[in-house]
C-alpha cells in the first residue's frame, strides 16, 4: 500500500463517532492481576472489551466485525514503500542525506563513532505502541524503519495483527536488521523511548535486539538546541510543517493511535489503522527531513560558508558546537547571532556566555565591553560584580571598583537580595584598602616634612 493509496483512503474516511473509550479503564483493573503475564492480560483486555460491544439487531446492516475492505487477518503484515532519490520531502531533496559527512553527524550526536559513518548505512526508526502504561504492558504494534537501498529511500513497516504473534514478527524484523548490516540508528527520542521499549520486547521474547550495540543519533536533543527558540514546539510533526514545509494536513493526533488499534483488534476494520500507517510513515520521513536540514546547517558552519539563516538558528548552531566542546567555534556563531536581532532574554544569556568565554581566554577588551553593555541595558547583577572584580584585580583601580560595587549593592536590594552579601564584602574590603592607602599616603607626607 503506497502513500497515494493511503492518502486517498484518508480523504474518503469519515470522522469516528464520539463514544467513551473504556480500554484504559479496563486495563487498570487487569494490570493488578499479578498471576497473569502481559500477553494474558492483553488477551483478557480484548475479550472483555469485545463483551462491551452492543449486540446487533437482526437485519441491522453489514457485520461490524469485518470490514469488506479489510485484508485477511494474518499474524502480522510487512508493508513497504519507496521514495526515489530525485523526489523531495517538503523542501528537502531525498538524495541530500547521502552527502552528509561523518564529522557533521558527530557534532549532532557527540559520538565519535559517527566520524567514519554516513546516513547511507543508518536505520531510521519510529514505533507506534498500545500506549498502556505500567510494567511491560506497552507493546509496539507497529515498527517503522527507513533506510537507503538501491531503489532510493525505503520505508518498511512491521504491523502486528495479532498480539500473540509478537515473537514471529520480531524474528522477521531481526532477519531484516541482520541482513542489511546497518551501522547506526537514527531516532527522535529513541534513547528515552523507542530503543529501550524495543529491547524490552526482544528480551521478553528471548531474542537479542540487533540495534542495541549500534551508535545512536537521537536527534531530539539537537533539534531542541537548533530550533527551541525559533518555533513554538519541537515536536516532530510541528518541525515538519514549520521548518520543512511538509504537508501533513491529513495526519491524525498521536493520542488517538492506541484507541484506533484496539478498535481494529475488536472489529477487524482495517480502515481504522490505515491512518496510523500513514502517520508512522510521515514520522519517519519527517525525522529524515529534519536530520538532513540540521546537518546541512551544521555543515555550512563547519565549512564557514555564508548562511542565510536568522539569529535564532545561529544561536542554535552555537549551542550545537558548544555541546560538542568546540568553544571557539561556538563563540563565533554567538557573535554572529548578536550582530543580528535576538530577543532580549536570549541576548542577555548570549552576552554572559561570551563574556565568560573571553575572560577565560584572556581577551579582557571583549569581555569588558560585554559586561558594560549588560550593566547598562539589563538588570544583570553578574555584570556589576564582574566589572568590580575587573577594576579591582586586573587594572588596580579600587576607586572605580568601589563605585561599581556600591551601584551593584543598591541594585541588588531592589531586584535580588541574594547578591547583597557579595557586594557588602567587596565594599568592605575595598574601603579598607582605600583607607589603608590614604593613611599610608598621609604618613608619607608627614615624614617628608
Amino acid at each position: 500500500m503506497d502513500r497515494n493509496e493511503l492518502r486517498e483512503q484518508l480523504r474518503k474516511k469519515t470522522a469516528r463517532p464520539a463514544q467513551p473509550d473504556k480500554v484504559k479503564e479496563l486495563w487498570k483493573n487487569i494490570e493488578t492481576e499479578a498471576e497473569l503475564n502481559t500477553r494474558q492480560k492483553l488477551e483478557k483486555l480484548l475479550a472483555l472489551s469485545r463483551k462491551k460491544e452492543p449486540e446487533k439487531k437482526a437485519g441491522s446492516g453489514q457485520d461490524i466485525n469485518r470490514s469488506s475492505s479489510s485484508p485477511a487477518r494474518q499474524p502480522y503484515l510487512v508493508l513497504e514503500n519507496n521514495f526515489n532519490l530525485s523526489s523531495r520531502y517538503g523542501q528537502i531533496p531525498i538524495s541530500l542525506g547521502l552527502n552528509i559527512p561523518g564529522q557533521v553527524l558527530y557534532l549532532l550526536s557527540r559520538d565519535e563513532a559517527f566520524q567514519t559513518l554516513s546516513l547511507a548505512g543508518s536505520i531510521f526508526i519510529d514505533l507506534e505502541t498500545t500506549g498502556l502504561a505500567g510494567g511491560t504492558g506497552t507493546i509496539p504494534f507497529l515498527v517503522g524503519l527507513g533506510f537507503f537501498d538501491q531503489q532510493g529511500f525505503k520505508i518498511v513497516q512491521f504491523f502486528l495483527n495479532d498480539l500473540a504473534s509478537e515473537f514471529k514478527m520480531l524474528e522477521e524484523l531481526t532477519a531484516l536488521l541482520q541482513d542489511k548490516k546497518f551501522t547506526s540508528v537514527i531516532s527522535y527520542n529513541g534513547k528515552g523511548f523507542d530503543l529501550p521499549l524495543l529491547e524490552t520486547r526482544f528480551t521478553l521474547n528471548r531474542l537479542r535486539c540487533p540495534l542495541s550495540a549500534l551508535p545512536h543519533l537521537d536527534f531530539l536533543f539537537s533539534a531542541r538546541y537548533l530550533w527551541k527558540h525559533k518555533y513554538e514546539s519541537c515536536r516532530l510533526y510541528h518541525l515538519a510543517l514549520a521548518h520543512l514545509g511538509a504537508d501533513r494536513a491529513e495526519d491524525i493526533p498521536s493520542e488517538e493511535i492506541p484507541w484506533r488499534y484496539f478498535q481494529y483488534l475488536r472489529t477487524g476494520d482495517f480502515s481504522l489503522v490505515e491512518p496510523i500507517l500513514y502517520h508512522n510513515q510521515e514520522d519517519i520521513m519527517s525525522l529524515y527531513g529534519v536530520v538532513v536540514a540540521g546537518a546541512l546547517a551544521v555543515g555550512h558552519s563547519l565549512e564557514n560558508q555564508e548562511m542565510e539563516i536568522d539569529s535564532l538558528e545561529l544561536f542554535g548552531l552555537g549551542k550545537i558546537w558548544e555541546k560538542a566542546g568546540e568553544k571557539k567555534k561556538s563563540a563565533e556563531l554567538y557573535e554572529k547571532a548578536l550582530s543580528q536581532k535576538l530577543p532580549v532574554e536570549l541576548s542577555v544569556k548570549v552576552k554572559k556566555n561570551l563574556a565568560l568565554y573571553f575572560k577565560r581566554c584572556g581577551d579582557w577588551e571583549k569581555s569588558l565591553q560585554l559586561w558594560k553593555d549588560l550593566s547598562q541595558n539589563s538588570d544583570d547583577l553578574d555584570a556589576w560584580r564582574e566589572l568590580a572584580m575587573y577594576y579591582e584585580h586586573q587594572v588596580r583601580q579600587p576607586e572605580t571598583a568601589l563605585k561599581l560595587a556600591l551601584d551593584g549593592l543598591a541594585l541588588s536590594r531592589e531586584i535580588n537580595p541574594a547578591f547583597e552579601k557579595d557586594f557588602e564584602k567587596r565594599i568592605d574590603r575595598l574601603t579598607k584598602k582605600l583607607n589603608g592607602a590614604d593613611r599610608g599616603q598621609g604618613e608619607g607626607e608627614k615624614s617628608g616634612q
